[in-house]
Parts: structure tokens; C-alpha cells; sequence
């Protein structure tokens, strides 16, 4: 997978004499980068192009090493640092060679102090500006932008980096990918390290998901550059439409109940085509009253983030608008919208929805309109307003002017053939749709002034404001009555209209709060989140009154300016005798208060259980130790008499006068008894420092030792058995920070477990190695091993896993020295031997350097942990 676009990318168009720079990237240490770079360059001399390496770094592979055969080489540089010799490129000698192209390996490599520059591609930086054109290579570990990524994945920080810019701005970047299996194979053949490192590199930073994880950041850095490229050139040549080289879904969320069947919807579209984006959006009012569920769209970011895409959040007033211009800046091909909620008549009142204005403006962007069993059902609490909405209003007036003069003349046309009869049923008709539209008020005018219109113009004497007949008085009086009867009955549904929806609004916000309070699913945070954007207020507090007349404590706020006393809010609802939720932003009216008091209700349900919450997780260390006391108590009732009762039959037998013992039968009853008291004295020693550790009164004296001084130590207090296991420890490991005592213990607690399980011939390993800041020893048998899923029990304490003779102990070795590595700031893991087996893996901080600077073979020493490329 390469980019090659042939511009210098973040750069701009190469200075005239200026080198190109082409980097192979990898995603760990061994995928093939070296070896590429040198195969290229072979390519290139075969052309007849006048290749030399200034530097490569084979890393005593022979397949990588065979490579610099027939190129030529410039001798490297030797530098003097700290009383040690280092080998570093010689800058000038490539400078003063000035070939075509130099092969450079290592861009993120240190140089040592005292070299002209501090950084490998500070020198490439100069090679390019003399006219050379470089090849190198990087792992992904070293781009700066990734480090604290990939030391979160893989627990080894990376001291070497180099700025994503430098990279991005190679003419070619081209990744030599490798499977995480082939490469664990190629590691566990030796051709990546050396034997002695390859257990450590398997165990460590070669696991299989850090390597999966590794190769799909590299993919994703690269795919991102390819883009960027892509990006640029659409720009350049004024390209606004969607090129569809890779599918971007953008799915539209509101926080409502149909988002999580958006988002799988949207998933799958995505999944069709591989490598699609999927990123879900939500559009917020610049008001910030936008109705949404803060904890649906947190379960709808959780969900969204678990099916591979990103969430977003954009501001817009016009949300159509916002939805277009965020899906064009991400160069979006497919957008996913929710079926409207409104009715039929809705969508007739107040025109087009959000779905069609989206459709209209998408252009050459797919819209898909997904259907979904909450159509028609909205979740925000609507804002109490009047019956006829301000726009309905404005649209009657609007109507009443318009037609009754369309009306008064088409009737003045029609005198001869219709009768007042007539004129007054079309006024009325007139009337009516009035009311339909405006409401109330716009009806009583439109009949008053129809009342007039009928007067003037049809009823006799014509063009007079008197009426000749008393029966036709009486059918304009009857007109403007019937006509405001029928407004009042139009303004009435409307209203009740609007009060049931509300009233349905109310009663679906506060069934689904109260079934998320009862179920636990919402906590107190969240439910003033709630409350908040429901009722349109900029701040919700839960107050406690410390004392009758205060002072006040704030138990859970949402929202900016919080309430600190209830004097300060807008709207204060008592909760119970000392709580108090707070509001501001608006005073409310009753209605609000009304289902305001439920939602103070909700909040001491919440608080209830989160106090409940808290007490049973501080109920649990005490309830763990109750189980603890109860394992203990069965555990030792035969561990505990055993050693007892053969001291006790060795010494009443030594005392008893009726047997005249041999000098041998003598001895061996002593030591049967000295035998018996050591393993009761051991036994009550790790019942001591277990109950020391739970209690958390353990003392630790750290300081900086050497490992191999430890492990020699508690090597000599295992018995003649241990003399067998084969102790691997390099004499160049930095000293650790530990309690060596302490440390002891555990050494000897792992070696005698694995000693117990080792087949014969076939004794234990010891062997250590140094990974960033810390140090693992490991501890490894060829034993039966364990199953991956007895691995978390077999640090519970009182545990053998089917072990059934007694005589090994009570099971508390591996709990023990867990609890002891973890209380020295370390780490005890169990692993698979390569071949069969358990490696029990000691992970503990090593001791700081002096003046904190690593060393200028600390990449050497490293090289077990990724570091080299």
C-alpha cells in the first residue's frame, strides 16, 4: 500500500534541486522494512542510478545483510560518548559522495550527543536539500502523534519519534505489511531476534493483539495521507462534488428512541463497501435547547462507537443546512435520516420537514429515509404556548385579507342570481376557514367585517350601513353569531389538541424517566441533564440544606451558572424536609411545576440509589474479607494440624522412656519435627502477610537492587531441587525499585509452583529483560500449563484448581506474591510457553538513571520491545 502522488504533501511543489524522499513504513519491528529499502535500491543501481548506503541497520539478520552485497557502502562515522563508541552515518562523507539516491535506514533514530544534528531526519533533511533523493524507513511507533497511543497499547513508551509533518511531507510513503501470525512466526524462527529475546519479544510486545492493533494504526495513518492528498487535489482543481473513492455514511441523530436503528442501518450500508466511514452527527440549536436525551445520545455515541464509527456534534439553527454543509466537508456519499415524527396535517400546516429540505438541497449525496416504529412520536416536552401558534395567526389575517375582497367582488358579479341567503352562507363559509387556519381571533374579525361587507353591499338599501327589513337584521345577527360560535369551537379543538399532545409529551418523559430511575439505568447526573433540556433552563441543582437554616451543599449540578442557595434560582421545588432542586433561566409556569415536582421526586430516588450504590461498594472489601475469614477457617483446619500433629508425635515420642532410640532413629525424629515446624511457621507467614495485604498494613522499604543478586538469593532458600533451574539473567539489566525481601518471596513462592509442575529433565527457567522503564523477569515451565480461562482464578486465594494434595499448602502462593508484586507498583501476568508450558511474568519499575537521560544504546537495549526498526 503506497501514496505516491508525486507532490511533497504539506510542502508544496519540490524546490528545483531539491531530493525526494520515499519511506517505507511498518507497523512493528521485522515486517520486511530494511530489507525493502535495500531490494529498492538494488532496483534502482540495476537502472543504472547511482545508489550508496549511508546507513542500514541489519540487525545481524542474514537475509537483510546479504542485501548490502553490491552496493556500495560509506563507511560510518565513530563517536566518542561517555566512555563507550558509537557508530552513527557519517553526514559529510555521503554530503562529499553526493550520489543520486542514499539509502538511510532508521528516520526516527537519536543520534548521539555531539553529532551535528540530534535527529536521524534532521540529516536526511540536509541530503534532500543538497539534491539527493533518500529512501528510509519508520516504524509507526515513532510518529509522534501515535506515542502515547501505542504506549497505552503495548505499555512501551516510545523515546524516539519523529513529527508526523516530516513524513507526511515524503513524496512516497509505502507500507510493508505483514500479518500479526506471520510475523510471530518469523520472531519465533529467529529471524527478528536473537534467541535469548525471542520468549520476551512473544510474551511482550509481539503479542497478537498488539501487533493487530499496531498494523491497523499504520493502515489508518497511511489511508488518512492518501486522503489528505485526495483532499488537496480536489481543492486545487475546484472539485465540490462527492468522489465516492471511499463510502462515507453520515447518519443524522436526535437523541430520540429510532437512533440505534439509525445507526446500525447506517453500519450496514457502510459495511457494504469496504473501508467505509460511518459518523453519526447531532445538530444542536445555538440556543442549546434542542429536546435531546443527553443519556440516549450517550448510549447512541457508545453504539456508535462500538460498530467502528465517530460521533459529532455541530451547531446550526437551520438543521438541513448544517446537516449538508457538515456532510460535504467530510466529503460524505450517503446520508441516513429518520422518517419524520410529524402527521400528515402537521406537514401540511408548517410545509416541508427536515427530510425533504435535506433531499432537495443533497445534490449529488444519496439520502436514505429510514422507517421506524416511532414515527409520530416526539420526546421532548413541548414549551407551553397558546392554542394557535403565532405563524397560524398571522396566516389567518393574512387569509382574511386576501379574501373576503376576492369574495365581496365575485358575489357583486353574482347579485342578480344569488340571493342574501346565499351571500351569507359564502361569508360564512369564509368564516370558517378562517378559523380552520388563524384561530379565534382572525375568525371574529373576518365575521365582523363580513358583517359589514353584507350589509353595504347585499342587503337593502344597497351601498347604506341600514338594513330595510327586519329579516334580513336578523340574518346578518345570526351570520356574526354563528360565525364567532364556530371560531370559539375551532380555537377550543385546537387547544385541546394541543393540551393532549402536551399532556402525552408529559406523560411518555416522565414514564420513560421513571422507569430508567427504577431500573437504575439513569443516575442523578443524568436525570438533571434531562430536566434541563426539557424544561429549557440553563442550570438544574440538587441542594441540601446542612442544618435548619443552612448552609446549603450542592449534591449534583448540570449546567452553567450553578445554584449555590436557593434564593438564587428562577424556580425552586422542595424535594423532601433538607433537599431542594434549583433552576434557573426562566420562572415557570404551573403546568411545569407539576411535572417539575415529579422529576424532584425522580432525583431522590436517583440520589437514594446512588447512596445505596456506595454503601454496598464499600460493603464489599468487608464482605470479601468475611469470605476471606470463612475460606481461611476451612482451609486451615487440616493444613494447620498437619505439621502440628507430626512435630508433636516426634517430640512425644523422643520424650517417651519406654523406647531407647538409635543415635539415626534420634536424628530423624528431630528432623521430622524441624521439617513440620518449618512448614507451620511458613504457612502462618503467608497467612500474615495475605491478611496484611488485605488490610492494607503491609510495610515495603523499596530501593534500587539488582535483580540478579534477588534471584540468586531466593535461589539458595528453595531446597537441593532447586539447583536444577537454569537462571538467564543479563548482566546489563538497569536495578530495579523494589523491597528485596519482598521480591524474594515471590521469587521463591513462582519457582517452587513451577517446580512442582515441571516434568523431568526438564527443569524451570528463569531469564529477565528490560522493556522501557520497566523490567520482567519471567519465570517459565514446561509443564501441563493452564487453561486462558482458570488464569484470573488461579490468583484468588485458597485456590488449587483440582490440586487435591494437601501437603502443597493451602493454595495462597500465587495470591500472595501477586498482592506483593502489586503492592511493590509491579505486575504478575500468566502467559502460554511457546511449546507448552506457563511463563509467569514479574513486572516491575526500574530504578531512575541518574540525571534521567537514557543512555545512547538504551535502542539496544530495547530492541525486545519493539523499538528497533
Amino acid at each position: 500500500m503506497a501514496d505516491s502522488s508525486g507532490q511533497r504533501h504539506g510542502g508544496g511543489v519540490p524546490r528545483p534541486g531539491r531530493g525526494h524522499l520515499r519511506i517505507y513504513l511498518g507497523s512493528a519491528a521485522g515486517v520486511g522494512k530494511t530489507y525493502a529499502m535495500l531490494n529498492e535500491g538494488h532496483r534502482r543501481a540495476e537502472r543504472g542510478a547511482d545508489v550508496v548506503v549511508g546507513f542500514a541497520e541489519a540487525h545481524a539478520r542474514p537475509h537483510t545483510s546479504a542485501l548490502l552485497d553490491g552496493l556500495e557502502v560509506i563507511p560510518r562515522a565513530r563517536l566518542e560518548y561517555r566512555s563507550a563508541a558509537f557508530e552513527e552515518m557519517d553526514l559529510d562523507a555521503v554530503l562529499a559522495r553526493r550520489p543520486e539516491i542514499a539509502l538511510v535506514d532508521e528516520f526516527a533514530h537519536t543520534n548521539v550527543p555531539g553529532s551535528r544534528n540530534s535527529k536521524r531526519w534532521q540529516d536526511v533533511e540536509e541530503l534532500l536539500d543538497a539534491g539527493i533523493d533518500v529512501i528510509s524507513a519508520v516504524n509507526i511507533q515513532h510518529l509522534e502523534s501515535l506515542n502515547d497511543v501505542v504506549e497505552k497499547i503495548t505499555g512501551v513508551p516510545q523515546r524516539e519519534t519523529v513529527p508526523d509533518a516530516i513524513v507526511r511531507a515524503a513524496d512516497q510513503v509505502e507500507m510493508v505489511d505483514m500479518t500479526p501470525e506471520a510475523l510471530r512466526r518469523r520472531m519465533a524462527h529467529g529471524n527478528i531476534y536473537p534467541p535469548e529475546k525471542i520468549d520476551a519479544a512473544l510474551t511482550n510486545y509481539f503479542r497478537s493483539g498488539n501487533l493487530a492493533a499496531l498494523r491497523e494504526l499504520a493502515l489508518l495513518w497511511l489511508a488518512d495521507k492518501v486522503d489528505e492528498g485526495l483532499q488537496r487535489y480536489r481543492t486545487e482543481h475546484q472539485i465540490s462534488g462527492a468522489w465516492e473513492a471511499r463510502e462515507r455514511v453520515v447518519v443524522a441523530l436526535t437523541g430520540g428512541p429510532e437512533g440505534k436503528t439509525l445507526i446500525r442501518r447506517a453500519a450496514r450500508i457502510a459495511a457494504r463497501s469496504s473501508g467505509g466511514d460511518l459518523l453519526a452527527v447531532h445538530v444542536t440549536k445555538s440556543d442549546g435547547l434542542t429536546g435531546a436525551d443527553p443519556a440516549s445520545l450517550a448510549d447512541q455515541r457508545r453504539l456508535t462507537e462500538s460498530v467502528g464509527g465517530t460521533y459529532h456534534q455541530v451547531v446550526g439553527d437551520d438543521s438541513p443546512d448544517a446537516l449538508l454543509t457538515f456532510a460535504r466537508a467530510e466529503n460524505a456519499t450517503q446520508l441516513v435520516l429518520g422518517a419524520s415524527r410529524r402527521s400528515w396535517a402537521a406537514a401540511m400546516l408548517t410545509g416541508p420537514g427536515i427530510g425533504s429540505r435535506t433531499i432537495r438541497g443533497s445534490g449529488d449525496i444519496d439520502v436514505h429515509i429510514v422507517t421506524h416504529a416511532q414515527m409520530g412520536r416526539g420526546r421532548g416536552l413541548p414549551r407551553r404556548r397558546g392554542a394557535i401558534t403565532r405563524r397560524r395567526k398571522v396566516a389567518g389575517y393574512v387569509l382574511a385579507a386576501a379574501l373576503l375582497p376576492v369574495l365581496t367582488v365575485l358575489l357583486a358579479v353574482l347579485r342578480n342570481d344569488l340571493n342574501l341567503t346565499s351571500d351569507v352562507l359564502m361569508y360564512l363559509t369564509a368564516v370558517v376557514l378562517v378559523a380552520l387556519v388563524g384561530g379565534f381571533a382572525p375568525a371574529v374579525l373576518t365575521a365582523v367585517a363580513g358583517s359589514l361587507l353584507l350589509n353595504y353591499y347585499f342587503t337593502p338599501p344597497i351601498h347604506k350601513f341600514t338594513i330595510a327589513e327586519a329579516n334580513n337584521a336578523l340574518a346578518i345577527g345570526v351570520f356574526v353569531a354563528v360565525a364567532i360560535l364556530v371560531s370559539s369551537v375551532v380555537d377550543i379543538a385546537a387547544r385541546r389538541t394541543k393540551q393532549a399532545a402536551r399532556a402525552n409529551a408529559e406523560s411518555e418523559l416522565l414514564t420513560t424517566t421513571a422507569g430508567s430511575v427504577l431500573r437504575g439505568q439513569q443516575g442523578l447526573s443524568a436525570l438533571l441533564d434531562r430536566a434541563r433540556e426539557a424544561f429549557g433552563m440553563d442550570s438544574v441543582t440538587l441542594l441540601e440544606c446542612q442544618g435548619k437554616m443552612g448552609p446549603w451543599k450542592v449534591i449534583a449540578s448540570r449546567g452553567e451558572p450553578a445554584v449555590t442557595r436557593p434564593d438564587e434560582a428562577d424556580v425552586e421545588v422542595p424535594v423532601t424536609d433538607s433537599l431542594t432542586l434549583a433552576l434557573r433561566g426562566r420562572p415557570l409556569p404551573a403546568t411545569d411545576r407539576r411535572v417539575l415536582g415529579a422529576f424532584a421526586s425522580y432525583a431522590a430516588v436517583a440520589l437514594d440509589q446512588q447512596q445505596l450504590a456506595a454503601e454496598a461498594k464499600a460493603a464489599k472489601p468487608i464482605a470479601a474479607a468475611d469470605r476471606m475469614r470463612t475460606a481461611l477457617l476451612a482451609a486451615v483446619s487440616h493444613d494447620l494440624r498437619t505439621p502440628l500433629a507430626s512435630a508433636k508425635a516426634a517430640v512425644t515420642s523422643l520424650r517417651s522412656p519406654d523406647v531407647n532410640w538409635t543415635a539415626e532413629d534420634h536424628d530423624e525424629l528431630l528432623a521430622t519435627a524441624d521439617e513440620s515446624l518449618d512448614r507451620l511457621a511458613h504457612l502462618v507467614d503467608n497467612l500474615l502477610d495475605m491478611s496484611r495485604l488485605q488490610a492494607g498494613a503491609l510495610s515495603l522499604f523499596p530501593r534500587p537492587a539488582g535483580l540478579e543478586e534477588i534471584v540468586s538469593s531466593a535461589l539458595d532458600n528453595l531446597d537441593p531441587a532447586a539447583r536444577g533451574v537454569t537462571v538467564d539473567i543479563p548482566e546489563s539489566l538497569p536495578e530495579i525499585n523494589v523491597d528485596p525481601a519482598i521480591l524474594e518471596r515471590v521469587i521463591v513462592n513462582l519457582t517452587e509452583n513451577a517446580l512442582r509442575y515441571s516434568p523431568a529433565g526438564q527443569p524451570p527457567l528463569l531469564t529477565a529483560s528490560s522493556l522501557g522503564d520497566r523490567v520482567e523477569l519471567r519465570v517459565v515451565d514446561r509443564g501441563p500449563g493452564i487453561p486462558e480461562k482458570d488464569r484470573d482464578r488461579m490468583f484468588v486465594p485458597f485456590q488449587r484448581l483440582g490440586d487435591t494434595d494437601n501437603t502443597t499448602g493451602v493454595g495462597l502462593g500465587l495470591a500472595l506474591s501477586r498482592g506483593l508484586t502489586e503492592a511493590m507498583g509491579g505486575e504478575l501476568t500468566a502467559d502460554d510457553t511457546p511449546g507448552g508450558g506457563l511463563t509467569m511474568t514479574v513486572s516491575l519499575p526500574a530504578a531512575a538513571e541518574p540525571g534521567g537521560q537514557p543512555e545512547p544504546g538504551q535502542r539496544e537495549r530495547e530492541s525486545a520491545g519493539g523499538s528497533s526498526q
